[in-house]
């Protein structure tokens, strides 16, 4: 099994809690003070009542695309790039700036290890002293410079491959020997296959640590095929290291310094352990103190411990994206909507809106897990139904469990010819 790498990984899930929860508040009341957005954002909150999930819960969601939208409306009024999300301003604290697509412009600040990777890093079987092939863009986005701060701070040196040049990167390999590779596993791939095809042999490349990209079990074992050992780590421009593959193979460890909960997806309610929803994530950086941050990832928790011995929450990995807004009829229907319609009835439990039949012959059926029979409760929830969406639709009442764990509010299964 893999060690640890800090004490912090292998602390009791009491003490992490409790540390957690006394930083929240500060943090809230550090984005208040400091991000223009926060303050905005988190007006009237009492950060000081923050020391809890259940009061977290109750803080607005900012998602990506708001995320985007706000900044492009302070850079157009303000000339504020970052839209008054980053506490620091370029200069000393701020090393680097990135743009991912939109243009969203992220930050990084100046401490070590900023992105959070040498976890991840190591978790892959990386130690200090050796070579990393590290083949992630360098220029616009950020996934080259988090990759090469987190080998850094593990102690490592890194060779910047970045993309494309696939002959040289090949080269590349064969002279340095680096003792394994950071990037997305398709480029790999391609490496590989072009090392053979070249009749070039890259014995030193035995382990690997994957993002960017899925990494279905057909991959994994095509790598183990060809001698390398590859783990994935989910991480993102705007939050950095969200969680992390180990040598257990059981699902992704949560990273030290984040805070995540799973909610229904178009709400910030959170759901019940296992299901499924959308990954949302309060980030304890100051520099870019994001407060339950809409990935609009879909994700899982799983239960128990890492059989590793790390014992923070797991995750089940990437399993979609959540936002599931489909147009019927020619009007946007949104997940937030369904669950407008079922929060009026206390009775329901899960929800799915099934939209059928072919383009511009679209029926709507709002499908409902309920626990017993509720005289005239079908023909309530369609005309609410009727009156948040503008749209008619029909209401099936289903038993308790019948609705698939897939974290979709919305279910398009039309034809299209």
């Amino acid at each position: 099994m893999t060690p640890a790498y800090d004490a912090l990984e292998t602390r009791s899930q009491a003490e992490r809690h409790a540390v957690h929860m006394a930083a929240l508040p500060r943090q809230v009341a550090h984005a208040q003070q400091h991000s223009p957005a926060f303050s905005a954002l988190l007006q009237g909150v009492d950060a000081s009542t923050i020391v809890n999930r259940e009061a977290l819960a109750r803080l607005p969601v900012t998602r990506k695309s708001e995320l985007q939208a706000l900044q492009q409306s302070a850079r157009a009024q303000a000339g504020n790039v970052f839209g008054g999300f980053s506490t620091i301003g370029f200069g000393a604290a701020m090393r680097r700036v990135f743009a991912s697509p939109g243009p969203i412009y992220e930050p990084e600040g100046t401490a070590p290890d900023y992105w959070r990777m040498a976890r991840a890093i190591y978790a892959a079987g990386f130690r200090p002293g050796e070579l990393i092939h590290n083949s992630f863009s360098y220029h616009f986005v950020p996934a080259g410079s988090m990759m090469e701060t987190g080998a850094h701070a593990l102690g490592c040196t890194v060779f910047p491959g970045g993309t494309g040049q696939t002959e040289q990167q090949v080269q590349a390999m064969a002279e340095l020997q680096p003792a394994g590779y950071i990037g997305t596993p398709s480029f790999l791939k391609i490496i590989l296959e072009k090392a053979l095809e070249m009749g070039v042999a890259l014995p030193s490349v035995t382990k690997a640590m994957f993002g960017g990209e899925a990494y279905p079990p057909s991959l994994r074992d095509w790598f183990t095929a060809h001698g390398v050992d590859g783990y994935q780590c989910y991480a993102t421009a705007d939050l950095g290291l969200i969680a992390y593959e180990t040598c257990a193979r059981e699902g992704l460890v949560l990273d030290e310094q984040v805070i995540v909960e799973i909610v229904r997806p178009g709400t910030g309610d959170p759901v019940p352990e296992g299901e499924v929803g959308e990954l949302v994530v309060t980030s304890l950086n100051p520099d870019y103190p994001l407060i339950r941050f809409g990935t609009g990832d879909l994700s899982a928790v799983l239960s128990g411990p890492c059989p590793t011995g790390r014992t923070n929450t797991r995750i089940k990995g990437w399993m979609g994206r959540a936002d599931q807004t489909t147009k019927v009829r020619g009007m946007f229907v949104h997940p937030k909507q369904i669950d407008e319609v079922v929060k009026r009835f206390p009775e329901v439990g899960k929800a799915r809106l099934v939209v059928s039949g072919e383009m511009a012959n679209d029926r709507m059926t709002l499908m409902l897990e309920v626990d017993g029979s509720h005289e005239g409760l079908a023909q309530r929830v369609a005309d609410a139904v009727r009156d948040v969406t503008k749209l008619r639709g029909d209401v099936s009442l289903v038993s308790p469990g019948s609705l698939a764990n897939d974290g979709k509010v919305i279910e398009d299964a039309r034809t299209y010819q």
